[in-house]
């Protein structure tokens, strides 16, 4: 696999934007169908995309995290669950930056500038919580490991070159195992069945004494011993996917409007464009995206001014941020997707017109991790100055 090399943030933006609107032409047809987006996900590798986080020094484009959270807000706008496929592939090759050895990162940018994708084999169903890892890396007398367990919600693994893998070695301590895709014992099933976000085939992944290299291995547990912006990246990508979903509704909203939806004859206009109670409605609702699109801003650039001398303070002042965004885009994202209903009338109800997908693709997504806890945190850190835990999702 060949892939072109992004410059930089600049070029990074144009082929975002230039995607996105070859994708949204196609979405509602996929989803509709759950038509998944192989193609799509060809064309995303193929574009460079996927490698503009890089590090310059291994010849990537090293792009910021405001370059990237609108990366995802342009993809999400045209296609809420294209958005969220490469989610996990930014998420791992960050594991790589921050806790491979030089040789693993060598290796495994050279596999990302040429395309190949990483995938996800993170949660797990039926445990106690989120982090109740169960998944077993064990050893073996050579020095390599056997990973056994079986994974849910796996986004992303169906269209994966490699899948980076979250378990538990004897000491208990996390690990992530990347594994080809091809791996003996390693079976990926394409039985996710969500109502939203039909097409990321977040579905099973079973390991079954999967093989696993000493040098595929990564002592994970080490990101949480100090100041991290793992939970902040990753938790941005999620904000940014909110805010394209509300985007998108919108904009889907007001040309509805504007060439479909008839005048309630009490409005006295011709056109419902013109209804006074709906041009109120859509300015009140282009305020929540507007707001949404600044907190989303405004924690890309605290992220990115934390990156150069990470501390405590600086990488709560990131985390703190991103949950703001987080929180805030997942209201707007169920907000404006249902108010499209609202704004456009009987007509928008009808299944063949597939306006639903953004109403499903928000709730769907918006149920990753609850926006209740973040604002939890911001509460304890404006109040007492508590800094947020480093658990990896804020």
């Amino acid at each position: 696999m060949t892939a072109h090399v992004i410059a930089d943030d600049a070029e990074a933006l144009t082929v975002a934007a230039a995607l996105a609107k070859e994708f949204r032409a196609s979405a509602s047809a996929r989803d509709a169908e759950r038509r998944l987006p192989r193609a799509e996900v060809d064309k995303l590798s193929a574009s460079g995309l996927l490698a503009v986080t890089v590090p310059a020094a291994h010849g990537g484009a090293d792009v910021g995290a405001l370059t990237l959270a609108e990366i995802f807000r342009l993809l999400a706008s045209a296609d809420g669950s294209l958005a969220q496929i490469p989610q996990s592939h930014f998420v791992y090759v960050n594991v790589v930056r921050r806790q491979g050895t030089e040789e693993q990162r060598k290796f495994f940018f050279t596999e990302v500038l040429a395309g190949r994708r990483f995938g996800n084999a993170q949660s797990e169903a039926g445990t106690r919580h989120v982090q109740d890892i169960r998944t077993r890396l064990t050893p073996r007398p050579d020095g390599s490991y056997v990973l056994t367990g079986v994974k849910h919600y796996a986004t992303g693994a169906l269209f994966a070159d490699w899948i980076p893998v979250l378990a538990r070695a004897e000491d208990d301590e996390l690990h992530v195992a990347y594994v080809p895709r091809d791996a003996p014992g390693l079976t990926v099933i394409d039985d996710w069945d969500g109502m939203g976000q039909r097409t990321t085939a977040s579905g099973t992944v079973r390991l079954d004494a999967v093989p696993v290299p000493a040098d595929r291995v990564l002592p994970h547990h080490l990101t949480f011993r100090g100041p991290q912006l793992h939970g902040a990246v990753a938790q941005l990508l999620h904000a940014a996917i909110d805010t394209g979903i509300a985007g998108g509704a919108l904009t889907e909203a007001a040309a509805f409007v504007r060439t479909k939806s008839r005048p309630w004859f009490e409005s006295g206009t011709e056109t419902a464009a013109e209804d006074p109670l709906l041009i109120q409605r859509f300015g009140e609702l282009a305020l929540r995206v507007r707001a949404s699109e600044a907190l989303l801003r405004e924690a890309a650039r605290t992220v990115d001014a934390a990156r150069t001398g990470l501390t405590d303070d600086s990488a709560a002042e990131a985390s703190i941020a991103v949950a703001a965004a987080k929180a805030h885009a997942a209201d707007t994202a169920v907000e404006v997707a249902g108010a499209l209903f609202e704004v456009a009338g009987t007509r928008a109800a009808l299944d063949s017109l597939n306006l639903h997908r953004h109403w499903r693709d928000a709730r769907t997504h918006t149920l990753h991790d609850p926006a209740r806890w973040k604002i939890q945190h911001i509460g304890r850190y404006v109040l007492n100055g508590t800094r947020p835990p480093r658990h990896g999702l804020l």
